[in-house]
């Protein structure tokens, strides 16, 4: 802006006229309902632990998270979902084959191969029977690998889909297509689609929490709890199990708690004059997130919190205070559930079992990732139904596709160690809690767990049914985008109707 006076006032002078055109009156006219509610949010923002009554239908843009009420009665109230990065194989874990083991080591039959993409088969690889051993468990008489024993203590708890498919093989597009419903990055994920229909109801935690475990993020990175088009409020916040639970959530050094009110304030302000001027409803999005951050310095480190857990608790997840781990993860998951986060997502990376080394062998690496996760997700499914929240809380587990029932023989050659190559056409996930059935499977595969014969289930329809257990018509749960409504499913997918309860 100018310093010259005269200048200066032409300038305020042309900048009053533009706030009187046409363009800028249809733009701000409808604004005054909004600015009283704006006001309105920010004179009510306190520390306390205040939760927020649900069933409000109308969407408060002043307050995003608001809870709201869904299409029909829910059958779940949240979500915990327990991706496998790297894609386990369902062989060594829940896909029973005798057939498989028996035709073990002969050479793969040409029809396998003809017309199909593997990432990395080429030539002919041998067939790979199971390399863990199964027996029946529960009430149910599931069939269940050796390398899983605490998850048999659960295993009456959970509906099986043991013909699901996909038509991604490459991990990051096959993730994509698992949590946005495109294998091409720009769509909002799952847990995004379920905070804009639902809100949160604690005023002080996110509506959608994210935990990583194995050390290195999924391999379609952060978009896969992205917002995408929808508004900024509703992407993922991802938390830490070690460490400050999110990133610059400390105030820095010399900067206090009432320093930081008065800057928020002071930026508050420069949104509010401008939402007053552009209408733009991202702007009250922008403040309602400051507000947020602001609660959660209070609220975030208090539920992050494992050290006062009881003994019992510990022994129960096997976690360890202090670690980044998916034992702490799934404790934590519990108590972001327990104080009302609405969808909580666990990525545990290093299920990629290729066989190239040992890190990624059947015999060595996967045997370590149950290891690890195994005793954590039965304690998670016996913890919340001790304390009645199973029934509210939909649990999902799977990974972004399953594995070939053959060795991989990467470039034509046999690998030093184990591992089997990427598979679309079927794999096993499982559901429990939130309305789904108790000790079930649904869908079966051919004798050598290749394809799919009956009950085969795509990724859309998972995301049809996680939407149906939270109220929602995943056909009529829209989002207008550059012209167009928009869903989680696309123009596909359909509610699996004989897994709910």
């Amino acid at each position: 802006m100018s310093t010259d006076p005269l200048k200066l006032l032409n300038e305020l002078s042309l900048h009053r006229l533009s706030l009187s055109t046409r363009r800028n009156f249809l733009k701000t006219c409808g604004l005054s309902l909004g600015a009283m509610a704006l006001t309105s949010m920010l004179s009510g923002c306190d520390n306390s632990n205040k939760t927020v009554s649900s069933g409000i239908d109308a969407r408060d843009i002043t307050n995003p998270l608001t809870p709201k009420a869904p299409h029909f009665a829910a059958k779940a109230k949240s979500v915990i979902y327990l991706h496998m990065a790297g894609a386990p194989s369902q062989f060594e874990l829940f896909d029973y084959k005798p057939l498989l083991t028996k035709l073990h080591g002969q050479p793969c039959p040409p029809s396998l191969l003809q017309g199909k993409k593997f990432a990395f088969i080429r030539g002919t690889p041998l067939m790979l029977g199971a390399q863990s051993q199964f027996d029946r468990y529960g009430q149910s008489g599931t069939w269940l690998s050796d390398r899983i024993p605490y998850f048999t203590q659960v295993v009456d708890e959970v509906s099986f889909l043991r013909a699901v498919h996909t038509d991604q093989f490459n991990h990051a597009p096959a993730q994509l297509l698992m949590h946005t419903g495109s294998a091409q990055p720009g769509r909002p994920s799952i847990g995004s689609w379920a905070t804009y229909g639902l809100g949160s109801e604690n005023y002080n935690l996110p509506g959608f929490v994210v935990l990583t475990s194995g050390g290195v993020q999924p391999d379609a990175g952060k978009q896969i709890w992205g917002s995408g088009f929808l508004p900024s409020v509703y992407q993922g916040v991802q938390c830490r199990s070690k460490g400050d639970p999110v990133l610059y959530l400390s105030n820095p050094e010399g900067i206090t708690r009432n320093i930081r009110r008065q800057a928020i304030n002071a930026i508050n302000e420069v949104n509010e004059l401008t939402f007053e001027e552009f209408g733009d409803n991202e702007t009250v999005s922008r403040i309602g997130q400051y507000e947020m951050a602001f609660r959660m310095q209070m609220s975030v480190p208090e539920v992050m919190n494992i050290k006062d857990e009881p003994d019992y608790i510990h022994e129960m997840y096997g976690t360890q205070v202090g670690k980044e781990s998916f034992a702490n993860n799934a404790l934590l998951a519990r108590k972001l559930v327990e104080k009302g986060v609405r969808f909580v997502q666990l990525f545990d990376w290093g299920w990629d079992s290729h066989g190239v080394d040992k890190f990624s062998a059947l015999e060595v690496g996967m045997i370590n990732k149950c290891r690890e996760t195994d005793r954590a997700i039965a304690a998670l499914l016996m913890d919340l139904k001790q304390r009645g929240l199973l029934e509210e809380t939909l649990v999902v587990w799977g990974g972004e596709f399953g594995r070939t029932p053959m060795q991989e023989n990467r470039n034509g050659v046999s690998q030093q160690y184990t591992g089997r190559d990427h598979h679309p056409d079927a794999f096993t996930m499982w559901m429990a809690g939130g309305g789904i059935k108790k000790g079930f499977s649904h869908g079966t595969t051919d004798e050598i767990g290749y394809e799919g014969i009956s009950g085969k289930q795509s990724v859309y329809d998972i995301q049809a049914t996680i939407l149906n257990q939270l109220g929602f018509d995943h056909e009529a749960f829209t989002y207008n985008f550059q012209g167009r409504d928009f869903r989680l499913t696309d123009v596909q997918g359909t509610v699996i109707k004989d897994i709910i309860a």
